[in-house]
């Protein structure tokens, strides 16, 4: 049985079915921020654990970091390319590890095509072709793919050199939506999907430049535009190209960019979780993947999966609440984000999200907001918040000290679950 949300936005309420396969209705214009204007409810009885939906984003794609450093994934879905085994070889360093239950193991090699012209991996014959439709006409890069002279590689080394791990956005997410309004037959159409993620001020736009671009986000904007507009420029998206459409459409990105996560090793982990094995079997498997995640810790980091964003109606329609009754995750090893019910939910009650981790929840409400008004510009008025409102605005000395060092990663963390 389709499970059925409503919106609540500026121009009233909209409905939308969603199914098994995914499909979304357009709400609203819905934007982000401390604007009570939009939201979304439930119209019947949600369970706890319970799918409340299922969404593909409109466009998506990974971080370029995280492709320079081999995160092998699909240049359309994300789905990771590495089997399992090759996957914890690569993050521990070890070519002579063997995973055992290698059959729990979900990647189809033999499914994976690659572009002809440029090259570009693709997990399956219907990633390729959908982004050939899509977006792909236009940045193939042919025999030209490695050509540090190249526009569009031009614009990507720009970006690595001002964006640096751990990464929140990509330059090539905006490349992206450019290409697929240049290809497309009602380009109208996709003008108005992407224009629904906007409504920032021209100073709200420039905080979230700053954010991610730092000290000299000017300078280094308008050569991201210059290189741009080298690589894309268009004359039906000629506003896009000025300063200030580029800006909105930089902000655009920055604000409304759901961070991707997937992994092969992941899922491989999961499937041995559901195995049914005897006692002694079950412990010694458990022990092995407890290690083999701590070895990986000691030589990878935190940086274990392949990584990106995407650009989701739904989930953007999502407000933030501290004590959020839902979350996302992608465990199908691909783009499609899964909402979850963390509590029931009743008829009728709004369906939120939080923009925080689990470790930053927990912690005081002027530092729950400080992060919250350094990465999305809101001050949250969350029942938790609101109940917190007299309590003093300082932070304790633990606090303080691990701010700094912790809070892009930890957010990066939240958003890209699998």
């Amino acid at each position: 049985m389709a499970t059925v949300v409503y919106f609540e936005g500026f121009f009233g309420k909209s409905r939308a079915s969603f199914g098994s396969a995914g499909q979304w209705a357009m709400p609203p214009h819905s934007p982000r921020g401390d604007l009570k204007g939009k939201g979304l409810f439930a119209t019947r009885n949600i369970r706890k654990g319970e799918t409340v939906f299922v969404e593909r984003p409109v466009v998506s794609s990974q971080f370029l970091w995280n492709a320079l450093y081999n995160y092998r994934a699909c240049d359309h879905c994300l789905r990771a390319l590495e089997t399992a085994e090759e996957n914890a070889q690569r993050l521990l360093g070890k070519s002579s590890l063997v995973l055992p239950h290698p059959e729990q193991c979900s990647i189809r090699k033999d499914l994976h095509q690659q572009c002809p012209r440029c090259q570009v991996t693709y997990c399956s014959a219907e990633c390729r072709q959908a982004a050939l439709e899509q977006y792909h006409q236009v940045l193939c890069l042919g025999p030209s793919r490695d050509d540090p002279t190249h526009p569009l590689n031009k614009l990507q080394e720009a970006w690595r050199n001002m964006h640096y791990p751990p990464e929140t956005s990509s330059i090539m997410l905006m490349a992206r939506m450019v290409a697929t309004i240049k290809q497309a037959k009602d380009k109208e159409w996709w003008i108005k999907t992407f224009s629904q993620f906007c409504n920032k001020t021209a100073n709200e736009e420039e905080e979230i430049v700053h954010k991610l671009l730092g000290d000299k986000f000017k300078g280094q904007l308008e050569l991201l535009r210059l290189l741009f507009t080298e690589a894309l420029y268009d004359e039906y998206l000629s506003r896009w190209f000025t300063p200030e459409g580029f800006r909105s459409l930089f902000a655009l990105v920055g604000t409304n960019g759901q961070g991707i996560g997937t992994s092969s090793l992941s899922q491989w982990v999961h499937a041995c979780d559901a195995l049914d094995l005897p006692m002694l079997e079950r412990e010694e498997l458990d022990a092995f993947i407890d290690q083999l995640y701590k070895d990986i810790e000691k030589e990878s980091g935190e940086f274990l999966n392949c990584e990106g964003s995407g650009l989701y109606v739904l989930q953007s329609c999502c407000n933030h609440s501290c004590i959020p009754n839902a979350e996302t995750s992608f465990p199908e090893n691909n783009f499609l984000l899964h909402l979850t019910a963390l509590e029931d939910i009743e008829a009728g009650e709004e369906i939120c999200i939080s923009y925080l981790d689990c470790c930053q929840r927990e912690r005081s409400r002027h530092s729950r907001n400080k992060i919250l008004r350094e990465n999305y510009l809101f001050t949250c008025s969350c029942p938790k918040c609101l109940a917190q409102a007299d309590d003093a605005d300082v932070t304790s000395d633990e606090e303080e000290e691990g701010e700094g060092e912790t809070d892009d990663a930890e957010l990066e963390d939240e958003m890209t679950d699998v």
